[in-house]
């Protein structure tokens, strides 16, 4: 399955782009699910539907979904209540009925990432169209599955589970109680479903379409999109530059801003491969509204190269490993690194990621990094004690 995550600047219009991108798509004959978790339900308003915790059709071949957080978290609280029955009843603990359970914030992120899966897992579509978050909130949630990930295996380590057997005589030993197994059960479950969701994000068929308004803001919300995206190894197909004006308008006023948006896209298309959308002259609307934004589809065509992090052998000629990152608009001085074992802490700008290193980098010291032209080099030496000598 092919899958379109569409986000942007807050009120650049990435909802209704995404509604009318999956009807575009459906429309070509592709058998397309929307989803969203936009609890006003701006989807199904310019769909002319009403959505909910089910798929409904919205057109021919197009179905639209928003998925019910409150729903998801009082079954996860109640399951999570009956598996840690045992400590509760230990503890004296009253137990939360379903009915007085509210979503706790987050509660939205964690339902689109569980039905990005659920859809990903479906035969039934061709293409998923998923209508983001704001672009910070969509960067943070799209990091989301491999940051709990990380966390989960360094709080209970999945090798520690294999001593099952032994654990309460470890426990007498030490004289401290171990964990539960039902916690060790409940983190790898966790672990599965976020594996799954992280494969999706990671998918080669999965690609991140920007939107936004061509303008100043525009252009500064997707300097800062790219360097995010790119940090998570994450591919843009498209910027959509959304309300576009007519260049042979009469009104004078107007000669202004069409201005500046004409040069503003000069500048994003030496970048990235843009669809300018037209300015309607009002919010869209229905089926009728969203047909004549003429958005692009599934778009099978585009060719979007992989975002790769290869790593060169200049061993024979410098006595280096060289790492190559890229970070479009990445600036020198807001760049920081450290080595932590096995991991690499990367830091550009107001973005932060800690990436496990290639096995054959693990054994090596870091000699240096420079940042030339958008992409960030780091040079690694072999350490002696630990790189295979030549005999």
């Amino acid at each position: 399955m092919r899958t379109i995550l569409i986000t942007g600047p807050g009120g650049s219009g990435r909802t209704t782009l995404a509604a009318a991108t999956a009807l575009t798509a459906a429309a070509e004959g592709t058998n397309t699910l929307v989803l969203t978790t936009d609890r006003t339900d701006t989807l199904g308003a310019a769909l002319g539907v009403r959505t909910g915790p089910a798929p409904v059709e919205a057109a021919p071949r197009l179905a639209a979904w928003r998925p019910d957080p409150a729903q998801d978290f009082r079954e996860d609280l109640t399951a999570l209540q009956d598996r840690a029955s045992t400590a509760l009843d230990l503890l004296g603990a009253s137990r939360l009925d379903p009915e007085e359970l509210n979503p706790l914030p987050g509660a939205d992120e964690l339902a689109l990432l569980r039905a990005l899966r659920a859809a990903a897992l479906s035969e039934s579509y061709d293409l998923l169209v998923v209508d983001l978050p704001p672009l910070p909130q969509a960067l943070a949630l799209l990091a989301l599955p491999e940051e709990l990930r990380r966390y989960l295996r360094r709080l209970l380590p999945p090798e520690r589970q294999a001593a099952r057997a032994l654990r309460p005589v470890l426990g007498r030993l030490a004289g401290v109680p171990l964990p539960a197994e039902w916690l060790y059960e409940t983190a790898a479950r966790w672990d599965l479903e976020l594996a799954a969701v992280e494969a999706v994000v990671a998918d080669r068929d999965t690609v991140v379409r920007l939107v936004a308004e061509p303008g100043p803001a525009g252009s500064d919300a997707l300097r800062a999109a790219g360097l995010g995206l790119a940090l998570r190894g994450l591919r843009t197909d498209l910027v959509v530059a959304n309300r576009v004006l007519p260049e042979a308008s009469p009104d004078t006023w107007l000669a202004g801003p069409v201005a500046q948006q004409r040069k503003t896209l000069e500048e994003w298309r030496e970048k990235y491969d843009v669809r300018p959308v037209a300015h309607l002259g009002r919010d869209p609307r229905g089926a009728d509204d969203l047909t004549a934004l003429d958005v692009p589809g599934a778009d099978r065509d585009i060719p979007v190269a992989p975002l790769e992090w290869p790593v060169t052998d200049r061993i024979g000629e410098d006595g280096v490993l060289v790492w190559h990152i890229p970070l479009p608009g990445a600036i020198r001085d807001e760049l920081d690194l450290v080595r932590r074992g096995g991991e690499l802490v990367v830091t550009a700008g107001r973005f932060r990621r800690v990436v496990p290193l290639p096995s054959a980098l693990r054994r090596c010291t870091v000699a240096g990094a420079a940042l030339r032209d958008g992409e960030l080099s780091i040079r690694f030496a072999p350490d002696p004690k630990l790189w295979p000598q030549s005999r």
